[in-house]
C-alpha cells in the first residue's frame, strides 16, 4: 500500500563553520532573514534562514566523502503515523536515536518527519514560487 497523502520538504540542515558568514550571505545576497534562532545572535547554535537550518560546527572542514555538509532533511506530512508506517515498510530504513520520526535511508541520508498542522501541506503545495 502506498501513502496517499501529501508531504513537503520543510528544511535542509547544513553544518557550517562560520554561521555568521552564512547569515550575512543569505540575508544580503538573497533577502532571506532569520526566521528562528537557537542561542543568541552573538553565539547561535542553530539558525533557520528560509528553508535552511544552519548548524554551528566550528571544527567543520569542507564537504568531502568523509564529512557531509547536509545533516538531515526535514519533511512535514499530513499524517505522521500513516507516513511512518509506510516509511518503515521499506527495506534498509533504520530508526535513529532521536525517535521514530527520525530515520536514515540505505545510503545514509537522515530524515526528520514531522506532523504538519491542519491543511498546511495542501496550502504550501498550492504555492508556485516560479510564477
Amino acid at each position: 500500500m502506498a501513502y496517499t497523502k501529501k508531504s513537503y520538504l520543510e528544511h535542509v540542515a547544513v553544518r557550517v563553520k562560520d554561521v555568521h558568514w552564512y547569515i550575512n550571505f543569505f540575508e544580503k545576497a538573497l533577502g532571506m532573514g532569520i526566521r528562528q534562532l537557537n542561542g543568541t545572535i552573538e553565539n547561535p547554535e542553530q539558525v533557520w534562514v528560509g528553508g535552511m537550518q544552519l548548524t554551528t560546527s566550528p571544527d567543520y572542514k569542507s564537504a568531502d566523502h568523509t564529512n557531509e555538509i547536509v545533516w538531515h532533511i526535514g519533511i512535514f506530512t499530513e499524517d505522521l503515523e500513516e507516513a511512518l508506517n509506510e516509511v518503515y515498510s521499506f527495506e534498509g530504513v533504520k530508526e535513529l536515536p532521536q525517535g521514530r520520526n527520525w530515520f536514515s535511508l540505505p545510503d545514509g541520508l537522515s530524515v526528520e518527519l514531522m506532523q504538519a498542522s491542519k491543511n498546511s501541506v495542501k496550502e504550501i503545495l498550492k504555492i508556485d514560487p516560479r510564477n
